[in-house]
């Protein structure tokens, strides 16, 4: 058995360029992976970052159509309709196809003089819709009615029928 010998026998013998060669690539190796973990995290992170950047908030102003207006401020918007108002809270972010889902609350009103008994009905809203250009659909449902449907105009003052 001249000239060869068991690997394990090196270490004995004192022979550790065997040993330092493999630890050596064990650290290589988990170098390489270290990187790759880095950058796929990093590119993950600017991922976020650019679709966050794509998202925006509806623009402020008034938005007015027939039957509806709406004040849209920099964190929520009153919408006012013929004999009914509603209220979102909140950020007002649309994603990059111009698109919302937001939740508020509608209230019913009804002509005449306010009772001094009467308290206010406000029920959960869902406010959906898109934004294309100056103009805005939006569509509102509550929870026990048909989806309605109204279009608005940036800068435009909508055209209310009040209750009497």
């Amino acid at each position: 058995m001249k000239g060869r010998s068991h690997p394990q026998c090196s270490v004995l013998r004192g022979d550790l360029s065997g040993s330092f060669s493999a630890l050596y690539n064990a650290k290589a190796m988990f170098k390489k992976y270290h990187i790759l973990v880095l950058v796929l995290v990093s590119l993950a992170v600017c991922s976020v970052i650019a679709g966050a950047g794509k998202m925006q908030s509806i623009p402020t102003g008034n938005w007015g159509g027939q039957h509806i207006n709406m004040k849209v401020g920099a964190k929520s918007a009153t919408i006012e309709y013929d004999c009914a108002s509603g209220v979102i809270k909140g950020p007002l972010v649309i994603d990059g196809d111009g698109n919302f889902n937001l939740r508020g609350t509608h209230r019913m009103l009804r002509g005449g003089p306010t009772r001094a008994d009467e308290t206010p009905n406000d029920r959960p809203a869902t406010y959906t819709g898109s934004i294309k250009g100056n103009t805005m659909t939006l569509k509102l449902k509550i929870s026990d009615t048909d989806e309605e449907t109204f279009t608005l105009e940036k800068g435009k003052e909508g055209e209310l029928f009040r209750c009497k």
